[in-house]
Parts: structure tokens; sequence; C-alpha cells
């Protein structure tokens, strides 16, 4: 077995964890997560879920978040993601409340269908992105916008479009942008929430006799072009790619589809585990067990639905013991701990 503390290091390159505050103090248990088990990064929201009489939950103007950054950045051993979901118009953290831009949606972009003025305004996020210290955008959203009542998705005007090469076209535009200045991206959500008439943050969400392999064509297309480093999962069920699983925490779906189908070598993030189509039905313990055997490389844990203060040791405690207990090979760390490497030395995440 390798060494106990390079192990946890390790581990810890693989978890993606909300916190509470617009700053961080030597106390903490983020700055305690970052400074001893080496935290992958961390996810910043504006909106506190699970506590509504607390009005902020990391960001309340740009210079605070460019001082909270500096502070992740400060505490971590290892150069930190620093993460946010900014696809534009609803899902938008940075909103002009607080003194950000004015962002569009997907659909507003796919409407217009001209992929210069989607380049054009995802250049902006960008630059709005690396000036706060922030170095990955969980997007583009390259779900098809396939189904009407999709409450999560089309819903919110996520999707540029139902033609799969249309999203493809504006999902790349969308990708070199932030790839100029800098910035990671992860498009989402893998294997398609489109089809969809279910919302995953909720429950469980079955797309068995909706989803179709057209949905796969903006990750085929995206990969083939070298436009793709990162993917975040979905956490749907489909029957007839996993009898059992939902696609988080499927091997079919993540060992299968993604590597070998469509030949992904980049990094695999989970969607936020804590969603109720996870959490209702799997213990933090199985869904992470699950997870990383699935090919989950990075475990995402907004810590926002439900609040714990410690989650960040928990998970890491988890991860440590399955390799000690044996279920989870070292190898299998070691594999994920790279791929976390490389993409992270690509865009110099500093």
């Amino acid at each position: 077995m390798i060494g106990h503390a390079e192990l946890r290091e390790k581990i810890g390159q693989m978890l993606l964890i909300g916190f509470r505050g617009c700053d961080i103090k030597d106390e903490d248990p983020i700055a305690r997560d970052l400074a001893e088990r080496n935290l992958g990064g961390v996810v910043l929201f504006d909106q506190e879920m699970s506590d509504t009489s607390r009005p902020l939950r990391n960001i309340e103007s740009p210079g605070q978040v460019r001082a909270l950054s500096r502070s992740v950045r400060n505490y971590a051993r290892t150069a930190p993601f620093i993460a946010i979901d900014q696809e534009g118009g609803r899902v938008n953290r940075l909103k002009p409340v607080y003194g950000f831009p004015e962002s569009i949606s997907h659909e507003e972009l796919g409407v217009l269908n001209d992929p210069a003025q989607t380049f054009s305004h995802a250049e902006r996020t960008a630059r709005t992105l690396a000036a706060v210290g922030i170095n990955l955008n969980i997007a583009p959203v390259v779900d098809l916008d396939s189904m009407p009542d999709n409450p999560i998705i089309k819903g919110k005007n996520r999707s540029f479009s139902a033609d799969p090469e249309i999203v493809t076209r504006h999902a790349a535009a969308f990708i070199k942008a932030h790839s100029l200045h800098g910035v990671m991206t992860c498009p989402k959500h893998f294997p398609g929430h489109g089809s969809a008439r279910e919302d995953t943050h909720l429950g469980v969400v079955d797309v068995t006799s909706t989803w179709s392999d057209r949905e796969l064509i903006p990750y085929e297309r995206l990969i083939e072009a070298g436009l793709c480093d990162a993917v975040m999962t979905a956490h749907i069920f489909n029957g007839n790619h996993d009898p059992k699983h939902p696609a988080t925490l499927s091997r079919a779906v993540l060992g299968g589809l993604l590597r070998r189908r469509l030949n992904f070598n980049g990094v695999v993030f989970s969607d936020d585990v804590e969603m109720k189509a996870i959490s209702n039905h799997y213990g933090l313990q199985e869904a992470i067990a699950l997870g990383i055997e699935a090919g989950i490389d990075v475990i995402c844990l907004g810590n926002n639905m439900t609040f714990d203060l410690n989650i960040g040791e928990k998970a890491s405690e988890i991860i440590y013991q399955l390799v000690d207990s044996g279920r989870i090979a070292e190898s299998r760390i070691d594999e994920s701990f790279q791929r976390v490497q490389t993409f992270k030395q690509k865009f110099t995440v500093i």
C-alpha cells in the first residue's frame, strides 16, 4: 500500500466541496480541508438552499469574490479548482445585483444561432470569471432541448437547441472562448438530461423510454475535436443502459458509453451527489463507493441542499476506508489523481 499521507493527498484531489462564507478564516473546516486534506477544489454559490434565513452563500461583490478566490489558493496545498455554474440566463451565480455583468441563456443564444455571438457572450463570461479568480465554469450545457415539459433544462432555458449539431457548434464556441482566457469548462450532463420529464434535484428521473442516442452526439463531436477535457454526469436512470443504477453510479454508462464508445480520456465530475436522485436512495458512503467504481474522478458535494460543516473530512475518510478495506483499489485512486493533475496542468491552474 502506498504511504498513508500520499494516499490521503490523492484522495483529496477527488473532492470538489461547497462551503458557507464570503471569506475564509484559519479555523474554518474548508481551510483545513484545503491545507491538510489537499482538497481538489471548491464550488461557489450565491444563494443558500438549506437555510433561507442566510442571505448570502459565497458571493457579495466582485472584489469580495476575488479576495475569496485568493484565500482558497493561499490555503490550498495543490492548485485548486475554483468552480461555479455560470451558464448564463437563469443559471447564473454572478448576478448583476452583486455587481456582475448581465448574461444571456443558452436558449437565447441558440435562437440567435450565430456561433460568433455565442463566442462573444462566452468570452465576456470568461473574462468575468478570470478577473475574480474563478478557473472552472461547470458549463456549457450540451443537453438537447428535446422535452417541452422538462422542468430543469427546458424550464430554465438551458439548452442551445434540439438539434445536436447546433448544440455542438455553440458549445464549441463557448469552450473556445473560455479556454482563450484560461478558464476550464465542463460540458454537462452526460449522457443527456434533455429528454427527462423530471428534475434530479428532487428525486428519481427515469428516461428509459425517452432517451435517444442523439443525445451523445455533442459529446462525440467535442471529444473528437479535442474540446472536451472534462464531463459532468447526470443522475438520470435509463434501464436500457443499466437496470440498477443511475448514470452517475453506472459502470455501463461511464465505463462503457463514455470511456470506451466515445473514447473519452478526461476528467469525469459527478453532479452533486446530495441531489435527491442519489441521496434519497443511497447513503453517502455507498454513493461515493459506487461513483468511484463507475469511473467518477471528482465527487461534487455542493453542501447546499443540506449542509454539513465537516463534509470534506467525512468524504475523505470514506474514500480512505474504501481503499483500506480493499473495496477500491489504490490504482483506481491513482487513475483519477493523474487525470485531475493533467487537466489542471493543461490550464496552468494558479
